[in-house]
Parts: structure tokens; sequence; C-alpha cells
């Protein structure tokens, strides 16, 4: 049930996120922590343009600078105010590895201002 790519990666205990506060910093998402996961389409307002950061209060994008390439997002809820923000590479194996691990994953639509 493992999947990894550069900055992303699901063990069957938790998801991590490289470059998610710092580029270089992990943040560690315990699967068990995770309510949802909402996969959403992306466009040039909606996180192709965020290589790290947000406009949004409510949610946070990963160090990604490959992310102006990419049409899929995926919003993590873990019960806090703010939601990470996260582009796969594949997210086909993404969805199915979180999937694998007991988490939830919706289809939402397009991606929120960030």
């Amino acid at each position: 049930m493992a999947y990894q790519d550069r900055s992303i990666g699901v063990t069957e205990d938790a998801l991590t996120i490289k470059g998610y506060y710092f580029p270089g910093a992990v943040k560690r998402v315990p699967l068990a922590a995770i309510r949802s996961v909402r996969r959403t389409d992306m466009s040039a307002l909606h996180g192709k343009g965020r290589i790290w950061g947000t406009a949004n209060p409510g949610y946070w994008a990963n160090f990604d600078p490959g992310r102006s390439r990419k049409s899929v997002a995926f919003l993590v809820d873990a019960g806090r105010a703010i939601k990470p923000f996260v582009t796969p590479d594949d997210p086909v194996a993404f969805e199915s590895a979180l999937r694998a691990g007991g988490v939830e994953v919706t289809d939402g639509g397009s991606a929120p201002l960030i």
C-alpha cells in the first residue's frame, strides 16, 4: 500500500508531506487522524499558480515547483483548522494508497482559491 514521490509519501500508518512548513521540513499526518481527503481539479487561480503557501487561510500547499504542470490536488482534512493541499505526481496511485490505508477519498470538483 505504499506511495512515494519526491514530496509526498503514504505508508501503512502515515501521510508524509515534504516541504510543508519550509522547504526541507516534513509534516507527518497519521492515517488514523485523517477524517477525509477531497480530490479536486486545479486551474490557474485554484492551485496551479501556487508553488508554496497560501492566499486562503484554510489551506496550505507544500513546496512543489512542478505544481503548475499538474491538474489534480488533494485536500486533507485531519481535524485541524488548516488543511494540507497536496499535489502528488501520480494521483491515481496516491489515492489508491490512501484508500488501502482506510482513508475516505471523495471527488470535490474544483480546488479552492489558494
